[in-house]
């Protein structure tokens, strides 16, 4: 397998993992995101979506933030567990050979994107 050329990557995405007992300290993190960093935020999504197993919102954010923006997610993430991958147009790829975890590793449905990419 060859090397990849690092601008395949088009940006990154963290997504954001809590649950009923860690949505207020999900809330403040979000909040201290967007006070902080110039980024996109997804919608919260209450229920699991897609290949994400719990409840979850996701942040985008460009190449050029990724320095600043994931050692401070790294110290910053108040416990919670966050999945942070690029977005080099191979989703499959992108959540599971690329991806980078802060906390435990969960498991996602990966049948879920296979599914999307045969539509």
């Amino acid at each position: 397998m060859g090397q990849k050329s690092i601008s395949t990557i088009k940006g990154y995405h963290a997504h954001i993992y809590y649950d009923a007992t860690s949505k207020e300290g999900a809330a403040a993190l979000r909040a201290a995101i967007e006070d902080k960093f110039t980024v996109e935020m997804g919608r919260w999504r209450d229920e699991p979506v897609g290949p994400h197993p719990s409840a979850m919102y996701q942040v985008a954010f460009e190449v050029e933030v990724f320095a600043d923006f994931v050692p401070w997610l790294t110290l910053n993430r108040n416990g919670l567990v966050v999945l942070i991958h690029p977005r080099t147009e191979d989703d499959i790829a992108d959540h599971t050979a690329f991806a980078m975890w802060l906390g435990e590793k969960l498991e996602l449905d990966i049948e879920v994107l296979k599914q999307l990419i045969t539509r």
